[in-house]
């Protein structure tokens, strides 16, 4: 994939502050950390979204995932850990390569949770599950 940054880094052809890696997946730091040791884990293979990624390679990420909140949860001893993921501008991805958020939480990190606490009425939860159901 051309300008693609995270397919740059997959490759070795950018540099990273790398973690760990596999055949299928790399895990970097994130030179952007919303916490110390928040990193991202990315496919080797360029998928633009969860949309556009494959199970297997999805399967992947998600391994990679585990591995690495094991490793940070041992290096840095967090209090917690946020996995995120955004397909879409809507939903706040920037980069257009799939890929996961591992992100190390303290308590009193300030860190925002990005959801509402509303409580959604039965009869909203009812229709779309409908919706859904009609197309398995």
């Amino acid at each position: 994939m051309n300008d693609c940054v995270f397919c740059e880094i997959s490759s070795g052809r950018a540099p990273a502050y790398r973690v760990l890696e596999d055949e299928h997946t790399v895990a970097f730091l994130d030179i952007a950390p919303a916490t110390p040791g928040h990193t991202l884990i990315v496919p080797r293979e360029h998928a633009r979204d969860l949309w556009e990624i494959s199970e297997d390679a999805c399967a992947h990420v998600t391994r990679m995932v585990h591995r690495v909140a094991a490793l940070l949860r041992t290096a840095l001893a967090p209090d917690g850990m946020s996995v995120t993921h955004a397909t879409g501008e809507a939903a706040g991805q920037e980069v257009f390569h799939f890929h996961a958020h591992v992100v190390p939480r303290w308590n009193g990190d300030d860190l925002r949770v990005m959801w509402n606490s509303r409580q959604a009425p039965g009869h909203e939860l009812e229709k779309i599950l409908e919706r859904v159901i009609a197309l398995r």
